[in-house]
């Protein structure tokens, strides 16, 4: 909710900077009458348009709490760091980032022939790590038996490597490419 609220005042924020921009840029090259200029200044200045002084006053002041909320923001520690999967041992805490597992997953799949480019998702379930493969195949492999063999090489090396069970291997294969041989013609 927090991050929904922070986008929304970013928005508003950056349509205001960008309006007072285009407000800036007009006085400046001329395209706002010297006399209008000097008219709005002059009512905000004698109090005769109250209404005005206080829209532009509420209206600063909004500002102003919304740039106090970003540099709030900014020097704020993040008390959460990458997205890990935490285990105790006897000796101590161990923290795996789902980066590594990610990497020890599109290692194990990129090993099998017939795979040609890789993308993956980690998950955190209650069962294990869910582990989402996208794979381009060649084209001249079986694809039953391609993904099957996708599937257990992650799950035995990522079990292997941290120790975490792993619930699912999901492989979805988006496309094949067809490798072009050229065969060379002798007259």
């Amino acid at each position: 909710m927090i991050r929904v609220m922070d986008k929304l005042l970013l928005f508003l924020l950056s349509i205001v900077i960008g309006a007072l921009s285009v407000l800036a840029f007009s006085i400046g090259i001329n395209w706002i009458p010297e006399e209008w200029t000097s008219e709005v200044i002059g009512d905000l200045y004698s109090g005769h348009v109250e209404w005005l002084q206080w829209t532009v006053a509420g209206a600063s002041l909004f500002m102003f709490l919304i740039a106090l909320r970003f540099f709030y923001v900014s020097l704020r520690r993040s008390n959460s760091s990458a997205p890990s999967i935490d285990q105790r041992t006897e000796f101590g805490d161990i923290r795996i980032s789902l980066e590594t597992v990610e990497n020890l997953a599109l290692k194990a799949a990129g090993r099998q022939r017939g795979v040609k480019d890789l993308r993956a998702r980690i998950r955190i379930s209650e069962a294990g790590i869910d582990i989402s493969l996208r794979a381009i195949a060649d084209g001249e492999s079986s694809i039953p038996v391609l993904t099957e063999d996708i599937q257990r090489a992650v799950k035995t090396h990522v079990e292997e490597i941290t120790g975490i069970p792993v619930a699912n291997v999901a492989v979805f294969v988006a496309n094949i490419i067809q490798s072009t041989n050229f065969k060379s013609r002798v007259e």
